[in-house]
């Protein structure tokens, strides 16, 4: 599996203007909404929120990846976010977040989600492609990068 099967090159927005969690998640699932219908966007901000209170998505480095599901989709679905200045996402390490990984999955198929989560994890392991990331100036720049990266590993 990789990134560009399920990340839309239309689902990436660089300089993310929400400056707390919610906010973000909000955004977030605003740029979904434009690439797919995802129906009732407040449900899914919700279960995004309430994945949340269980333990913080910002797995640390500057990165979170939240993710939740909803009976609206019939496939994964994600959405890329970079935040400029960095974001109080109460990461694990408690340093600022700066790229966005949000996933929705539906509620019935855990597969591709954990997958998902896997592979991202692989990817953004790398700083110096993480650093890569955040210094993308469009989504095509960025969406061009991931798909590189992908195919140096595959």
């Amino acid at each position: 599996m990789k990134l560009t099967d399920f990340l839309d090159r239309k689902a990436i927005k660089i300089g993310i203007a929400a400056t707390d969690k919610e906010g973000i998640l909000k955004e977030l699932v605003d740029v979904l909404a434009e690439v797919k219908d995802i129906g009732d966007k407040k449900a899914i901000v919700k279960a995004l929120l309430e994945r949340e209170n269980l333990g913080s998505t910002g797995i640390g480095q500057g990165i979170a990846i939240p993710h939740g599901k909803t009976d609206r989709v019939e496939e994964l679905v994600a959405v890329l976010g970079v935040s400029r200045k960095g974001v109080n996402f109460e990461a694990l390490d408690g340093e600022s977040v700066y790229i966005f990984f949000l996933l929705v999955a539906p509620k019935e198929t855990p597969g591709p989600h954990l997958k998902a989560l896997a592979q991202i994890s692989r990817l953004l392991r790398d700083s110096y492609f993480c650093e890569l990331i955040k210094r993308c100036q469009t989504p095509d720049e960025l969406y061009e990068l991931i798909k590189r990266e992908e195919e140096k590993k595959h």
